[in-house]
């Protein structure tokens, strides 16, 4: 349970004048991962929103945010450049295109070069 006054995950309640209200958290969980060949990635350059630089973006990842982190530093040690992950999204500086794909269909999963 999160602590009592953990204001800043509570949506939408700012003052209860129930002396017994107990706010509850939403406690969804993340979908559980699904196995590489279940997976359908898409793979395609972006450039939009970033000063002109180009990012290589890997999106469709059905699962949980630290299999995301794992495969995004497995394809950033293996393209040998920087890059993230957050919201199922993982972004890849440069045009890693051809590698990437080369890379995630010899790990198992089936990917989509879009663009």
């Amino acid at each position: 349970m999160a602590k009592k006054n953990d204001w800043k995950n509570r949506e939408g309640i700012v003052y209860s004048t129930k002396p017994d209200f107990e706010f509850t958290y939403d406690t969804q969980g993340q979908s559980p991962t699904l196995p590489p060949p279940q997976q359908n990635l898409k793979v395609q350059l972006d450039a939009s929103g970033r000063a002109g630089k180009q990012v290589t973006l890997v999106s469709g990842f059905v699962g949980q945010s630290v299999d995301l982190e794992q495969l995004m530093k497995l394809v950033k040690s293996k393209c040998g450049v920087g890059g993230s992950a957050k919201e199922g999204i993982i972004l890849i500086q440069g045009d890693m295109r051809v590698k990437i794909v080369d890379l995630l269909v010899k790990e198992g999963y089936k990917v989509k070069k879009v663009g």
